[in-house]
């Protein structure tokens, strides 16, 4: 399934897809018990986030955190 910002917050789950208002898109996937997530179409993950740790960052005019769920879940929400 496939989000935009109207859309957050959110859970996004490992597959989905998030465009966010700038055109950026975000996804993550597995690595182990953490999550690798990608901003854009690079190779290498933006950030990689273990159980219950977050990270922020700006996309456009908004700031954005993502908190790593124990389940297959990356919440996000717009701060």
């Amino acid at each position: 399934m496939d989000y935009t910002a109207a859309d957050i917050p959110l859970e996004l789950k490992h597959g989905e897809y998030l465009t966010l208002s700038d055109g950026t898109s975000l996804y993550w996937e597995t690595n182990g018990e953490a999550k690798d997530v990608f901003l854009g179409s690079g190779f290498s993950p933006d950030v990689e986030l273990f159980p219950e740790n977050t990270w922020e960052f700006s996309a456009g005019d908004a700031t954005y955190r993502l908190t790593a769920r124990f389940e297959d879940v990356l919440f996000v929400e717009r701060i």
